[in-house]
């Protein structure tokens, strides 16, 4: 079997997602469908978001047509009393998926997890709304009874209503990513390749004498948390690679960056970038025992939704996509426009911004970028390029 440069840039995507794809090179299109479907059968799928925010669903068997937006949440679930502060899961990472209706781009917007929003009131678990930040919309619909996957579906359908009024957008599908799960992935793939461009203390991670990496907690009272003796650990600037560890803590950090969430926005759409490149090269995709981890791995890591659409039609709908279609976006420019609020730092979205997700929901992102290139991320510092079969 060759896997070559016939596997499409959405096989990668959908990685990220939590599928690992096996297409064959030559043999059928229903016989490549039935690989996709046994490479993706471990990959939790349920219903993520009704309502007014889902999108209309899509007969499966056949190609997609239109725009496609998905909702991609990371989740870091906490045990309480762990020492840590806040709600016991919270969404952490927020990332909107778009593809325009021509199926030649992927851009990823990330969400400020503190922008300001209303929040609606949800009836499944009796919320009664309130004007928060946005992650608080995930762990507001997650509380209350039920189990984890009831749990974590209310968390993304209210999360989702919540982008849907403040943007209009509507969304085709979701997947929920748990940093515990996301670890084991990585360490599947032996590390990721990450480039750091400025030294970076870690909020989560501590260094002892022996050099040994110690986990530590954070609070928003006292800050990082350590055990006697050892000290935050600290990423230094140049490119390596990087182990589960090192590379998750690396994308959550924030408070000791120059431009705060914006910066941990870039490193985290820089990580995903990462373990595309690290998953389509000639290393995994030619061992099928490290493929076989990798389906594990995700089966553990994430939970999917497919808005009714088989996984096999997004792959041969997408199949023209290539690494180099992905665009990396940022609200705000980069730029954090906060504002305070009986003592709490919100992040507001300015007029372009809000412009930015609009044309999202009308699908003209690309036009909109030919206005305002300042919003797309800069490629450069993002990981060195992996090499592909």
């Amino acid at each position: 079997m060759s896997f070559g440069r016939r596997i499409p840039f959405w096989a990668r995507i959908v990685l990220v997602l939590g599928a690992v794809l096996v297409v064959a090179s030559a043999g059928t299109v229903i016989g490549a469908r039935m690989l996709i479907n046994q490479a993706t059968e471990s990959i939790p799928q349920t219903t993520l978001i009704e309502g007014d925010a889902r999108a209309p669903e899509r007969q499966q068997g056949e190609a997609i047509d239109g725009a496609i937006n998905l909702l991609l949440v990371g989740i870091d679930a906490r045990e309480e009393g762990g020492g840590s502060d806040g709600d016991s899961v919270r969404s952490d990472t927020i990332i909107i998926l778009h593809i325009p209706e021509t199926h030649d781009k992927a851009y990823l917007i990330s969400i400020p997890r503190d922008w300001l929003v209303d929040i609606p009131a949800y009836s499944k678990n009796n919320f009664a709304g309130i004007s928060d930040k946005v992650n608080t919309a995930f762990s507001a619909g997650y509380a209350g009874d039920g189990d984890r996957l009831t749990k974590l579906g209310r968390g993304m359908e209210l999360l989702a209503t919540t982008l849907n009024k403040a943007t209009g957008i509507r969304f085709n599908g979701a997947a929920i990513i748990d940093f515990n799960g996301f670890a084991g992935v990585i360490h599947a793939l032996g590390g990721v390749e990450m480039c750091v461009a400025e030294p970076a203390e870690s909020a989560h991670l501590g260094v002892d004498s022996a050099g040994k990496l110690v986990q530590g907690w954070y609070s928003e009272a006292y800050g990082i948390q350590l055990p006697y003796g050892v000290r935050p650990y600290v990423h230094e600037a140049g490119c390596r690679t990087m182990n589960s560890t090192e590379a998750l803590d690396y994308s959550r950090i924030r408070k000791s960056l120059p431009n705060g969430d914006y910066d941990r926005q870039r490193h985290q759409q820089q990580l995903i970038k990462a373990i595309v490149e690290k998953a389509t090269t000639r290393g995994v995709l030619t061992d099928l025992g490290r493929l076989n981890d990798l389906v594990a791995a995700a089966g553990d890591a994430f939970v999917l939704d497919t808005g009714g659409a088989a996984i096999a039609d997004y792959v041969f709908t997408l199949r023209g996509l290539r690494a180099d279609d992905m665009v990396l976006l940022k609200t705000n420019a980069g730029k954090t426009n906060t504002q305070i609020i009986n003592g709490t730092y919100f992040e507001v979205l300015d007029p372009t911004s809000m412009d930015m997700l609009r044309a999202a929901k009308d699908g003209t992102l690309g036009a909109f970028l030919a206005e305002h290139p300042e919003f797309a991320a800069e490629p450069a510092a993002a990981t060195p390029t992996a090499k592909t079969e």
